[in-house]
C-alpha cells in the first residue's frame, strides 16, 4: 500500500463503537476519533485514563486543548489540523504522550483521515502506541533518551547506526535492540525518519531550494534526498511543497 494511502474501506466502514471495542483489548494503545473541529467523537478507556477524567461523557467534544497541557496540546493540535487540512496520514511519529499514569512517555503515533463518500475529509481516526512493553520497562532508559534527544538536534551531521549508539554509551548491538523493542524502529530507521520530518518541516516554512534543504537535513545530494523522501512520503520533495496551497509562498526564512 502506498505511504499516503488513506484508510482502509474495510476500516472506515467499521462504526465507532466498534472500533473503540476492538481497541480495549490493547491497553497499551490509546484510541480516538476526532470530527473537522478537532473534537473528541469516540476514545477508548485507555485514552480517558492518559487524561485523568474517569468518564467517557466527560471526554466526548473537547479538544487536546481542554484536557492535555499546553505543550502536548499546540503539538497534537497542529498535527490533528494538517491530517484535516490536507487528508495525508501520520505515521509512526515518534514523540510524547501522557502514559496511563499520566507521565510524560514515548509513543508512536498514527492519524489517519476519514473520508465520506464524496472524498471529503470529515475527521481522523488514530492511535498512539506506547513504545516500552507494559510491565516490562516503565519509561525508555535515560541514556537511549539522551540520544534520541540529540539526533533530533543534529539529524544533519554525519550519523549512523553505531554513532548513535555510542551517543547512548553502550554498544551498537544493543542499542539497536534496545531501540526496536521500544520504538519498532532500528537506529538507521530512527535517523532516516528524523532526517526526512526535519526536510519536510523545511520545504513547508523556509524558501531554502531542495539542494539546501537536503544537505541541511543530512543527505548526500539532492537526488538521494529526492529517492528517499519519495519513498517514505509517496511524493518528491518539489509535490510536497507546491503541492500545499498555504505553502506556495513560504515565508522569507532561510535554512
Amino acid at each position: 500500500m502506498p505511504k499516503d494511502a488513506q484508510i482502509p474501506q474495510s476500516l472506515a466502514a467499521l462504526s465507532p463503537a466498534t472500533m473503540v471495542e476492538l481497541f480495549e483489548q490493547l491497553p497499551e494503545v490509546a484510541f480516538f476519533v476526532k470530527d473537522v473541529a478537532g473534537r473528541y467523537t469516540a476514545v477508548n478507556a485507555s485514552l480517558l485514563r492518559r487524561t485523568g477524567l474517569r468518564e467517557r461523557s466527560e471526554l466526548i467534544g473537547k479538544t487536546v486543548q481542554d484536557v492535555f497541557p499546553p505543550d502536548l496540546a499546540t503539538r497534537f493540535e497542529l498535527q490533528d489540523a494538517e491530517v484535516l487540512r490536507s487528508g495525508r496520514p501520520v505515521r509512526d511519529q515518534l514523540e510524547l504522550h501522557w502514559n496511563t499514569s499520566q507521565q510524560r512517555s514515548w509513543c508512536l503515533t498514527t492519524k489517519l483521515p476519514l473520508r465520506d463518500a464524496s472524498g471529503s475529509v470529515t475527521g481522523l481516526v488514530g492511535i498512539s502506541r506506547d513504545v516500552n512493553p507494559p510491565g516490562e520497562t516503565p519509561e525508555v532508559p535515560a541514556a537511549v533518551a539522551e540520544a534520541v534527544t540529540w539526533l533530533q538536534q543534529h539529524y544533519g551531521g554525519t550519523l549512523s547506526a553505531t554513532s548513535l549508539a555510542a551517543k547512548a554509551r553502550m554498544p551498537a548491538g544493543r542499542f539497536a535492540r534496545i531501540t526496536k523493542r521500544l520504538f519498532g524502529l532500528s537506529p538507521q530507521q530512527m535517523i532516516a525518519q528524523t532526517r526526512l520530518q526535519a526536510a519536510a518541516r523545511l520545504l513547508e516554512t523556509t524558501t531554502g531550494s531542495i539542494a539546501e534543504i537536503a544537505l541541511a537535513c543530512g543527505f548526500a545530494d539532492h537526488s538521494a534526498f529526492t529517492r528517499a523522501f519519495k519513498s517514505a512520503l509517496g511524493h518528491t520533495p518539489m509535490q510536497h511543497r507546491s503541492n500545499r496551497p498555504s505553502l506556495r509562498s513560504p515565508s522569507k526564512n532561510r535554512i
